[in-house]
């Protein structure tokens, strides 16, 4: 078993109080800016074909890149996270949102898969799947694709961008934790459960590995040391339910392990609300933070309705992981969900 420090001193440390009265997390964009993103947006519809997929010469940013790049520098060594302002929505149709979001994302990391379908730009929304009871894990609905509460989590990437392209009825607002600040709680108040979150445990994957049904190759762990930095990958229904399908049901110590990172993550001391409006774009290092979604109420009219545009990032250089960590989807290193539909 790694050792582990009784406190990670690191630039992803916040509380809610904090972040209320440092605001450096908030990036509102210019008119320059907002110009420079039209005319990028309007090169790939023009020459490169108007879907996702370029690269970053494709989409030049002449001030604004420098932005991004210090915004990069916050996921890497600050916060890890971000919310950038003040898109004009009603420039732009759906598919040219998806290009603006995946061009930003080229100055950020490469983007990758996100589903079975090979999709570059998720689209978060209610899809009416049927799914019988409350939870649609159960059935294998993925959560995004309902109206349901989803607590705070890690998404299986490094990166991950959400646009908020329409707002729901009511309801739905995004909240974000610090993963290394829950870290340094139970470190503080309850040490002997930080050795069974490193113990590691079998994900269920959720339909993203390689085959349909399938749970983690390797145990990854909650929190995770290497060269010096605390990571995390957490979902609490993903880790019992591939307990369960492993056929390892989780001892006492560590169902209450996992269910004390539930109960702080909600907590209000370590749970930023985040308003995102129409044109907001959260971006996160899923290394160091977790992020959540409250319950909502969507329009009836299916032009209304709540759509969040999503993209998955790798980069390597975010985060020092172990091989475990790394390999959250049984492709490999920092690996996409594997296109096979």
């Amino acid at each position: 078993m790694q050792a582990f420090p009784k406190k990670v001193e690191d630039g992803s440390v916040w509380t809610t109080a904090e972040l209320r009265r440092d605001r450096s997390w908030e990036i509102h964009l210019s008119a320059v800016q907002r110009d420079e993103l039209a005319a990028a947006v309007g090169n790939v519809m023009q020459n490169h074909g108007g879907k996702p997929g370029f690269a970053k010469q494709d989409f030049p940013l002449p001030t604004l890149a420098d932005r991004l790049a210090a915004i990069y520098q916050q996921l890497k060594h600050g916060f890890g996270f971000s919310v950038i302002r003040g898109l004009d929505m009603a420039a732009y149709n759906r598919d040219e949102l998806g290009v603006l979001l995946w061009g930003l994302g080229c100055y950020l990391g490469q983007g990758i898969f996100q589903n079975k379908q090979g999709d570059l730009i998720g689209e978060v929304k209610d899809y009416s799947e049927v799914a019988v009871g409350d939870d649609p894990y159960l059935v294998g609905v993925r959560g995004y694709r309902t109206t349901v509460a989803l607590p705070p989590h890690t998404d299986s990437c490094d990166l991950v961008g959400l646009m908020c392209m329409r707002a729901a009825k009511s309801g739905g607002a995004s909240s974000i934790v610090s993963s290394t600040a829950i870290y340094n709680e139970i470190a503080a108040t309850r040490p002997e459960l930080i050795a069974p979150l490193m113990e590691g445990f079998f994900i269920d994957l959720v339909g993203k590995g390689t085959a349909d049904n399938q749970i983690s190759f390797a145990a990854i762990p909650v929190f995770s040391m290497f060269e010096g930095k605390l990571s995390c990958r957490f979902n609490k229904q993903q880790i019992e339910l591939g307990a369960e399908k492993a056929n390892r049901p989780l001892t006492p110590e560590r169902q209450q392990a996992i269910d004390l990172v539930r109960q702080l993550s909600l907590d209000p001391r370590f749970n930023l609300p985040i308003d995102l409006a129409e044109g907001d774009i959260q971006l996160l290092n899923n290394r160091v933070t977790l992020h959540a979604r409250e319950v909502f109420e969507d329009h009836a009219e299916i032009a209304r309705k709540r759509l969040m545009l999503r993209i998955w990032l790798t980069d390597p250089d975010i985060r020092p992981l172990t091989a475990a960590m790394a390999d959250q989807l049984n492709t490999g290193p920092h690996g996409a969900v594997l296109a096979r539909a």
